[in-house]
């Protein structure tokens, strides 16, 4: 009769550790999940800043270029040429 109480216990032991096993496999499978899209995540946003790096590196390579200082000068500081007339499209 002991052997059985045993038995059933060992039985209780053992699929109580089998269920925290499963349990804490599928919450790790749910972590893993979320690390890889994560890690995708910083792969783009990692090609998308390179891509920046790289139109910065030429911008400053070619700022010296007079067609560079004309741009800069009419887009952000709103200069015109001499005789030059800027139209500004208001109707929208």
């Amino acid at each position: 009769m002991k052997t059985k109480k045993a038995s059933i216990i060992t039985k209780l032991v053992v699929l109580t550790a089998i269920g925290y096993a499963v349990v804490t496999l599928i919450s790790l499978s749910a972590k893993i999940e979320a690390a890889e899209s994560a890690k995708q995540a910083l792969i783009k946003e990692v090609a998308e800043k390179k891509e920046q790096n790289a139109a910065l590196e030429h911008s400053i390579e070619h700022s010296d270029e007079i067609e560079t200082i004309k741009e800069v000068a009419r887009t952000k500081l709103g200069l015109a040429m001499p005789g030059e007339i800027i139209f500004y499209d208001v109707s929208n």
